[in-house]
């Protein structure tokens, strides 16, 4: 179980990074318009910078140490420490030069504290067996997913931001779950596998609609909506459809680790795309984004 956690953290770890590397190289890709809606070509204009595609990389190492800790441990554990990886993306940046208050480090000691007590209470994982029908199900949700992130890019400023964090952070969401239920890695398995293709799609899909919500808003709104929305209802489908579980007695510790971890978690949000030193980002940390 806790070579489970060390996956999960290391995915965290290889996420945080490549957070800050794909922030700078959008600043790099920025052409300076500010249109509506959701549009395409901005992956492709960050995919001619070389950092984007390092940070690409380091997310598809995270992605195989997370869907080897998904094997072993529930969602909810998983979950949360992706979500720890805005605590190694805050102290990433400051490579950038950004500072870091007391509040900063003390969200990621909390962000260690939560992720001790999850370990703690976690029970191996047991997963209940799922059909073709929850398969489809999860690419049903995606369909639904990118009409509601497109609909959410035409929607107005002040509900576009958080709508497209919080869709990009339900497609990462289905991502994990999707995850979670193939049964192996071996080639013929996922070539029938409906999982693998809704792991194909929504994983860009989150890509663009999370980059689309930093772009045209709020750093720390986006970030914040899209951590609700990949740890809260993939920890529920877990719980109540996956079959996780905690150690006999640990509910409560588990619960709390939970909201410890993703809390702190939020209090990092602003550096889900760190900004160069003198910027907004810059300021000190009881500041408001």
């Amino acid at each position: 179980m806790w070579w489970g956690l060390l996956c999960a953290l290391g995915a965290a770890c290889a996420y945080g990074v490549a957070s800050v590397m794909q922030a700078v190289a959008a600043r790099a890709a920025d052409n300076g318009e500010d249109g509506d809606g959701v549009d395409p070509r901005l992956l492709v204009r960050v995919l001619g910078q070389w950092r984007f595609v390092v940070g690409v990389g380091l997310d598809v190492l995270g992605f195989v140490a997370q869907i080897a800790a998904l094997h072993v441990l529930p969602l909810f554990v998983v979950q949360a420490a992706l979500a720890a990886s805005l605590a190694v993306t805050a102290v990433a940046a400051r490579v950038l030069g950004i500072r870091l208050g007391v509040r900063e480090w003390t969200a990621v000691g909390l962000v260690c504290a939560g992720l001790a007590l999850l370990g703690t209470s976690a029970e191996s994982e047991g997963s209940d067996p799922v059909g073709l029908g929850f398969r489809f199900g999860l690419v049903g949700a995606v369909v639904v997913l990118g009409i509601g992130g497109f609909a959410a890019g035409k929607a107005g400023r002040r509900v576009r931001t958080p709508a497209l964090g919080l869709v990009a952070g339900l497609c990462f969401g289905v991502v994990a779950i999707a995850g979670r239920v193939i049964p192996s890695l071996a080639p013929l398995d996922l070539l029938t596998d409906p999982a693998t293709y809704t792991v194909v799609v929504a994983g860009p899909m989150a890509m663009l609609f999370y980059a689309t919500a930093l772009q045209r808003g709020s750093v720390t709104t986006s970030t914040a909506m899209m951590v609700l929305g990949e740890t809260v209802f993939p920890s529920l489908v877990g719980i109540f459809a996956l079959g996780d579980r905690t150690r006999p007695g640990f509910a409560v510790v588990a619960v709390a680790g939970f909201v410890l971890a993703v809390a702190a978690a939020l209090a990092l949000a602003r550096f889900g795309e760190p900004a160069p030193a003198g910027s907004e980002a810059d300021t000190p940390a009881h500041t408001p984004s």
